[in-house]
């Protein structure tokens, strides 16, 4: 099996330079197809920009080049856009659902908690992240809910694929954010979304990263510690992170 590391959104700070980042999506050979986690912007975002990326623009670099859109980017590693019949999602926000469009036939699978909040009203300032016309064409969702299992510490529910997969709540980014792990051959990935900064980095005030990312940093960085065979990814990647597959 291989686990394709995607940069599906370019966004980079002016200051410090060398800071150049893009958005971790993964494409995950499984017994039912490749399963997509997390999308980055859609086709149509590259042509209607949403307010939050002309927004982005104006304060970071944010070049939206089209070819960074998943759907482009599983073609080219061979698939058509119907081969993917299910897509994982840590979150709601634009920059990693905005390509549900792109794939019309398949299933969603998300936190119940996530996909209320994108359906609900906007309460918090991260919630002007949800764009609603990306579930315009009425997707299929399948939505989970805590049943009591556990992925090594973690609360967690068992995904419907082999290899092994994980849908792990950390709350806190969005209210129902969650991470993914996934079984390899040797040991596991767990992509940790925005739950916490690139590499889980400590460069940044600890208050900060749980005011934007939610309280899971500290806790993903002992975990990682204590676990150095379990390779953790986050929901933005330095750019040269992406010349890899795992």
């Amino acid at each position: 099996m291989a686990i394709h590391l995607l940069n599906c959104f370019t966004c980079s700070l002016h200051v410090p330079a060398h800071w150049q980042t893009g958005m971790l999506g993964l494409l995950v050979d499984t017994d039912q197809g490749p399963v997509l986690v997390d999308t980055g912007p859609g086709q149509d975002d590259y042509v209607h920009k949403t307010g939050i990326i002309r927004t982005l623009q104006t304060i970071m670099i944010v070049p939206m080049n089209p070819e960074e859109a998943a759907v482009y980017q599983v073609a080219q590693l061979g698939y058509k856009p119907e081969d993917v019949r299910n897509i994982v999602l840590t979150h709601m926000h634009f920059d990693h659902c905005g390509g549900l469009p792109d794939f019309p036939q398949a299933t969603m699978h998300v936190h119940r908690r996530e996909h209320e909040a994108f359906m609900g009203r906007r309460r918090r300032w991260t919630d002007l992240a949800y764009v609603r016309r990306h579930t315009a064409h009425q997707p299929e969702f399948i939505l989970y809910d805590d049943v009591g299992e556990s992925w090594f510490d973690f609360a967690a529910m068992r995904l419907p694929f082999e290899p092994e997969m994980w849908l792990v709540p950390l709350f806190g980014h969005s209210p129902g954010h969650c991470g993914v792990a996934i079984k390899t051959e040797t040991s596991w990935m767990f992509h940790a979304g925005d739950a916490a900064p690139i590499g889980l980095g400590e460069y940044a005030p600890e208050w900060l990263v749980s005011f934007v990312l939610g309280p899971h940093s500290a806790r993903l960085r002992e975990f990682s510690a204590a676990h150095p065979e379990i390779r953790i990814t986050t929901g933005h990647m330095w750019l040269d992170s992406f010349e890899d597959t795992q």
